[in-house]
Parts: structure tokens; C-alpha cells; sequence
């Protein structure tokens, strides 16, 4: 084949790449991941009982800002890891703003509490079954978000996995905040985290090979 027939053939249906592509597809993946979510977690666990009465408690918003936090600059970490050459800049910084505020939260609340509260304050009722029910409620979200990705250019595949794993899991966390009880901040500072980090960790393992074009 002459080199003007490659060129010709490799030519051949190619048009100007619509605008905001990459932020269409993760749109469409993070819709699909929610949805799959909010499906597993109504099959599974189902909403609590009380939840229009925890829609007045200012701890429920808390927890439901501090996690959608977390997906929105997930979000944005995903779409410039998505394009070769893109700098993260402020992002680390912004990523790292929500939780270092609910940690501050929670230690504002364990150094009031009484000495013989702290420990319920810290494991709740829940806490040997939150990380691992958000990690599954993630994993709609985990296929998605990593379809989007692998359909166009990341470069740094292992921090790529990584905050696709993020995503997912906050997107996750979303939707297990719904059936979730507890309400304390320590709490959720470090098993709503710990639950986040498990597909995080996963899509950091994963990347280099799912990702790779």
C-alpha cells in the first residue's frame, strides 16, 4: 500500500470532534453509575426509614456536601487526566480541602465529647459494614466512569485508575448516604473515606492495564 493510500484510508470519516466531548461522555458515564447505584442500593439495603425527617438535620447535608465535594473534583481530576498534557494544578489542594474540613469537624466534636462517647462517635453501628456496602453500590459507577476514560486519552493510566476509582466511589457514597444512620462526623471522616479509598485503590491497580491505548 503507497503511503498516500494509508493516509487516505486513516482519513476516511474523520469531522471536527465535537465541542465538550469528553465532559458529554462522563456526564453520560456518572448518569449511568448514579442510576446503577441508587438501583443497588434500593435492591439491597433500601432507604432509611426516617429519611424525610433526616432531610431537616443539618448533619445529613453535611455528609451529603462533603461526599458530593469529593465527586465534583473527582470529576474534574478525571477530565484532565483524560487529555494528554493536561496539568492537575489546584486540584490535589481542592481535593484535599473537604476532608481535612470534616476531619477538623470530627475533632472538634470528639475533644467536646465525653471520653466514654468517643468510641460510638467513632464506629457508630455500622462501621464493619459501611466501607465495603459503599464499595459495592460503587461498582455500577466504577464500569461507567472507566468506559468513558478508556474511550479517550489518559496518559498517566495508575493516578488515571485512581480517580476514576474516586469517582465511582463518591458517586457510591451518594447513594449509600441515603440508607446510612449515622450522622456523626467522625464517622464519617474516616469510614465514608475508607469506603471511597477501596475502588480508588482498585482503579490505581486496574488503570495501568484497563486504560492502556
Amino acid at each position: 500500500m503507497k503511503t498516500d493510500d494509508l493516509v487516505t484510508m486513516l482519513a476516511t470519516g474523520t469531522g471536527p470532534v465535537q465541542p465538550n466531548q469528553v465532559l458529554r461522555r462522563y456526564s453520560v458515564a456518572v448518569g449511568l453509575g448514579a442510576l446503577g447505584a441508587a438501583a443497588l442500593m434500593l435492591v439491597l439495603i433500601g432507604p432509611r426509614p426516617d429519611l424525610a425527617a433526616a432531610f431537616l438535620l443539618p448533619m445529613f447535608w453535611v455528609k451529603i456536601v462533603f461526599v458530593a465535594c469529593l465527586a465534583a473534583v473527582s470529576l474534574l481530576v478525571a477530565l484532565r487526566l483524560s487529555r494528554p498534557g493536561m496539568r492537575l494544578s489546584w486540584l490535589p489542594g481542592a481535593l484535599a480541602a473537604p476532608v481535612v474540613a470534616m476531619w477538623v469537624l470530627a475533632a472538634f466534636v470528639l475533644i467536646r465529647a465525653e471520653p466514654a462517647l468517643r468510641a460510638q462517635l467513632f464506629f457508630g453501628d455500622t462501621w464493619n459494614s459501611c466501607p465495603f456496602l459503599i464499595a459495592t453500590l460503587s461498582a455500577p459507577a466504577f464500569v461507567a466512569v472507566f468506559w468513558a476514560m478508556r474511550g479517550l486519552a489518559p496518559t498517566r493510566l495508575r493516578l488515571s485508575g485512581a480517580a476514576s476509582g474516586l469517582l465511582s466511589g463518591a458517586v457510591g457514597t451518594l447513594m449509600y448516604s441515603v440508607h446510612c444512620p449515622e450522622m456523626d462526623a467522625p464517622f464519617i471522616g474516616f469510614w465514608y473515606l475508607l469506603g471511597m479509598l477501596i475502588p480508588t485503590v482498585v482503579g490505581a491497580l486496574l488503570g495501568p492495564r484497563l486504560l492502556r491505548w
